[in-house]
């Protein structure tokens, strides 16, 4: 094949992968450019025509604000246990399903039929079950003698984000075990078999076949599960509105809050765009981290 022949060929491959690289441009990168123009100038519902550059204005005014260290902490631990407990049930739950069982079919479609609820509906939910005054919850621990008088779970600031963390934890458990239970599954069986005839007991299998095999899913689904978890505002939207008194608030929801009773849509760009940055320095060093380091559970 001459030389012209391989340059027409790989020029028709970029003719016909154009359309895709344009949608996703236009989906993706103009979203973000956009966002980053309007981080910088003044745009609320009463100049949405007359835009003004501000320049690092509303930055300032995110980063100077008291609260944002106390908002970012509580998304450090949003994410933090969130995640954690997430990938540790999340691997169980896989490790249980690993196996067939009787009924094992309807009771994997039991425990992943959360997942396909929406976050915001899960959120109404649990506020109703969690509810200090008339909750599910509160009644039955009331009934087994477990407290004596109801529990603010939502509006007391002490419970208020750690439990909405549970709730979120019950929610992404599915997501991890699907992902482990998929890659526990291309696991050959020839490598358990080995070191059965070495004398491996289960611990020794776990740790010496299992985990190293799982290794890149646990990695990649961690770093995706970060990143939504993130940018997932829906739950404690839908349980606490960031309330009460800030104590559920996460960056996301401060966005949204910020819309939604601001009407400044120039400072909500700018903490996105803030929170694209955290996201962007922790994927690069999370995997630097993990390619340079054995992965251990």
């Amino acid at each position: 094949m001459t030389v012209r022949k391989r340059f027409k060929g790989r020029l028709w491959a970029l003719w016909m992968l154009l359309p895709a690289l344009v949608f996703v441009l236009f989906v993706n990168l103009y979203p973000l450019l956009r966002g980053g123009v309007i981080s910088f100038q003044k745009l609320t519902v009463f100049n949405l025509n007359r835009p003004r550059f501000i320049g690092w204005r509303n930055y300032d005014e995110i980063l100077s604000d008291p609260e944002f260290l106390y908002i970012l902490w509580n998304t450090v631990l949003w994410i933090g246990l969130s995640v954690f407990f997430q990938l540790v049930l999340g691997f169980l739950l896989a490790l249980l399903l690993y196996k067939p069982f009787r009924g094992r079919g309807i009771y994997m479609g039991l425990v992943f039929y959360p997942w396909a609820l929406s976050g915001f509906a899960i959120g109404l939910l649990w506020s109703w079950i969690l509810n200090g005054q008339f909750g599910i919850l509160n009644d039955l621990l009331m009934r087994f003698h477990l407290i004596k008088s109801p529990v603010n779970f939502l509006s007391d600031p002490r419970y208020a984000l750690f439990s909405v963390i549970m709730v979120n934890i019950w929610y992404g458990i599915p997501f991890f075990a699907i992902m482990i239970l998929a890659a526990l599954q291309s696991i050959p069986k020839e490598l358990y078999e080995a070191a059965e005839i070495d004398g491996a007991g289960r611990l020794t299998k776990l740790f010496k076949v299992t985990l190293p095999y799982v290794r890149p899913t646990i990695v990649n689904t961690v770093l995706l599960r970060v990143i939504w978890v993130m940018n997932f505002p829906d739950i404690i939207y839908g349980m606490t509105r960031g309330g009460p008194a800030g104590a559920t608030n996460i960056l996301s929801v401060e966005m949204i809050n910020i819309v939604y009773y601001q009407n400044n849509y120039g400072k909500a760009s700018a903490l996105g765009m803030i929170i694209t940055a955290i996201l962007l320095l922790f994927t690069v060093f999370y995997l630097s981290f993990t390619e340079r380091r054995e992965f251990q559970l």
